[in-house]
C-alpha cells in the first residue's frame, strides 16, 4: 500500500506544474516584511503588491523614504535571503497611506505634542511676529515658534 502524500506536498507540485511556484515565494515577502526590516520600520511602511518581480512598498514618509532608498540594497539582500531565492528583484518605494495593523498597539505621541503653551508664552510669539506684514508669512512663522516651543518645553520639563 502506498504511504498517503501530504497536502503541503500536492499543492507545492501543482503549484510548481502551473509555473506559480516562484509567485508564491514572492507573495511570502508581504508576509515576512515586518520580520526582515524591524518594528521600526514596518510602522512606517507597508508592502503593498508584487509585480513583475518587484515589490511595492507604501512609505508615510517622504523622510522615511530618501532613508530607505538608500538602504534598499541592505533590505533587498535581507529579503531574498529569509525567502530562501533570490526572487525580488527590485523595491519600489511611492508616497502612501500606512493603515496601522489592527493586532499592534498604536505609538503614543511624541512627548512634545502634549505639550501646551500658556497665554504668555503665545502673546510672545505674536509680539515677535508684529513686524511681518505678510499675513500667510506671519501664519507659517508662527506654526514654527509654536512647535519649536513645545520641544523645548518637553526639553525642559523631562
Amino acid at each position: 500500500m502506498k504511504r498517503a502524500a501530504l497536502a503541503g506536498d500536492l499543492v507545492e507540485k501543482l503549484l510548481k506544474g502551473f509555473g506559480l511556484d516562484e509567485r508564491l515565494q514572492q507573495y511570502r515577502a508581504l508576509i515576512i516584511w515586518e520580520e526582515v526590516v524591524g518594528p521600526q520600520i514596518a510602522a512606517r511602511t507597508r508592502p503593498i503588491r508584487i509585480r513583475e518581480g518587484i515589490l511595492e512598498i507604501n512609505v508615510d514618509q517622504p523622510t522615511w523614504m530618501q532613508q530607505l532608498q538608500l538602504m534598499k540594497p541592505k533590505i533587498l539582500a535581507q529579503l531574498n535571503a529569509e525567502l530562501g531565492k533570490a526572487t525580488i528583484k527590485d523595491l519600489f518605494l511611492k508616497r502612501g497611506k500606512v493603515h496601522i495593523r489592527a493586532d499592534k498597539e498604536p505609538e503614543p505621541p511624541p512627548k512634545w505634542r502634549m505639550v501646551q503653551l500658556d497665554d504668555s508664552e503665545k502673546t510672545k510669539i505674536k509680539e515677535l511676529l508684529t513686524g511681518i506684514e505678510n499675513s500667510e508669512l506671519r501664519d507659517e512663522m508662527e506654526k514654527f515658534l509654536i512647535k519649536q516651543s513645545r520641544l523645548l518645553k518637553a526639553e525642559k520639563s523631562g
